[in-house]
């Protein structure tokens, strides 16, 4: 046997698995390193995060990102070259991460590595009849494996696609093996670029928990804080959004894209919610002259009503629900003020509330998609695919 395959079996059959999940989301803030222990796997599941960091992008691979990003017309060459060029920075990242924590590579069973999305395009977005689902992440795995020396799993959400999903959300996956709740009725809120919430009803029954993008998160607030505010990332604090006012006309043309009407799961990206759906929404509603913090101040509003309407409309008991978000969303106090005022009744906590940092959630979760490939056994989800992800990536 392939003593690469056979240290994959062994893995497998471990007591305990050292695991690196890592995720870089629509923001482009940075690669999210989280080290995770884990011990059984499915619902018996006990994973203990070890470490947590995330390594900023500075603004030249921001740049080079941006160049290829969420885009149609792109310099082909460009997204190949880049496709190796961040599996060796990742690589490198992590490697300075064990490093400042003191562990050795070979210590680490897995790397599990969301890669970094250039471009979503479900049939929703697309809308060209003879092409399914797709989606394109890039740091290739292979890369990832030789720079670090640790099998890597990679490209997830392309089986998903395969069996019939559009690629996205896949924390339901881990929602529901980490947080689901035998007596209590739980939203799980994801609030980064793209907003999502993972619903997971009491009573662990896998065939009724369900995931569902909502509409923007972030994606449009940061992008319009970039152009009005050069040298600002994002409106931190919500500072600029509380200096604001909301234009109520501006926030009907936001809410009139047919995405919201469309039925659930669905998924999106900053390929529709970015400045150019901006500013044919103020074209509509003759808000052209709006002063900057009036349509951040609209934009906080819009990223929270769409995530309530949502809700609303696909959960009955959503009044008996706990909600716990995580997320950049969750950081600005202006968008949780407006939720908590749209779902009053609903009690809100953050996810450290069920022992997990917000933000390193989402690169846990991809740790746990790797643990159930290596470790797990199938569970019926039915109406998402019920399927293991990640191709395997041997680093010799």
């Amino acid at each position: 046997m392939n003593p690469q395959l056979k240290k994959l079996c062994e893995i497998g059959e471990k007591q305990e698995r050292l695991i690196i999940g890592l995720m870089s989301g629509t923001s482009l803030d940075g690669l999210d390193v989280a080290l995770c222990r884990f011990r059984g796997s499915g619902l018996d599941t006990k994973v203990e995060l070890l470490h947590f960091k995330t390594v900023p992008y500075n603004a030249d691979m921001k740049a080079r990102i941006k160049a290829v990003f969420a885009k149609k017309m792109i310099d082909f060459q460009l997204l190949t070259l880049l496709n190796p060029w961040i599996a060796l920075l990742h690589g490198t990242m992590i490697l300075n991460c064990l490093e400042g924590w003191k562990i050795e590579p070979g210590a680490v069973d897995l790397i599990a590595s969301h890669g970094q999305t250039v471009l979503h395009a479900p049939k929703i977005l697309h809308e060209l009849e003879d092409y399914p689902n797709a989606t394109l992440q890039i740091g290739d795995g292979d890369h990832l494996a030789f720079k670090t020396g640790i099998i890597t799993l990679s490209d997830f959400r392309q089986k998903h696609i395969a069996a019939g999903g559009e690629g996205a959300p896949l924390a339901v996956y881990g929602d529901f093996l980490l947080f689901s709740p035998p007596a209590e009725n739980r939203i799980l809120l994801n609030m980064g670029g793209i907003a999502n919430f993972t619903w997971l009803p009491a009573g662990q029954d896998a065939a009724k928990v369900f995931v569902t993008d909502t509409g923007p998160g972030n994606t449009m607030l940061d992008a319009a804080v970039q152009h009005f505010y050069p040298g600002k990332f994002f409106d931190e604090d919500g500072k600029i959004a509380a200096s604001g006012h909301i234009h109520n006309s501006l926030l009907d043309a936001l809410k009139s894209d047919d995405y919201f009407q469309k039925p659930i799961p669905k998924t999106t990206g900053p390929e529709l919610f970015n400045l150019a759906y901006l500013r044919r929404a103020q074209q509509l509603s003759g808000s052209e002259n709006l002063s900057p913090g009036d349509i951040i101040a609209t934009l906080t509003r819009f990223s929270a009503e769409t995530i309530a309407d949502c809700i609303f409309k696909n959960i009955k008991n959503w009044r008996e629900a706990t909600i716990y978000s995580s997320g950049g969303g969750a950081h600005n106090p202006v968008l949780m003020t407006h939720l908590r005022d749209l779902l009053s009744g609903c009690p809100f906590f953050e996810m450290e509330k069920l022992g997990v940092a917000g933000d390193a959630k989402e690169a846990g979760l991809f740790a746990v998609l790797a643990n159930e490939t290596i470790a797990g056994k199938p569970i019926n989800f039915g109406n998402l695919p019920s399927v293991f992800m990640g191709k395997i990536s041997f680093p010799s």
